[in-house]
């Protein structure tokens, strides 16, 4: 039987991080809400 190779909380940061970055519709959506946040916060 094999070890199963558990991950960090980095390598996984790093890996959604590559998925997110070859997603443009995911960083869209993302760019759009950090956005309205901003001017929600500036009002």
């Amino acid at each position: 039987m094999r070890k199963i190779k558990k991950q960090t909380f980095e390598e996984l940061v790093l890996e959604n991080k590559q998925q997110l970055l070859k997603d443009h519709a995911a960083l869209e959506k993302i760019e759009e809400r950090l956005e309205q946040r901003l001017l929600d916060k500036a009002e």
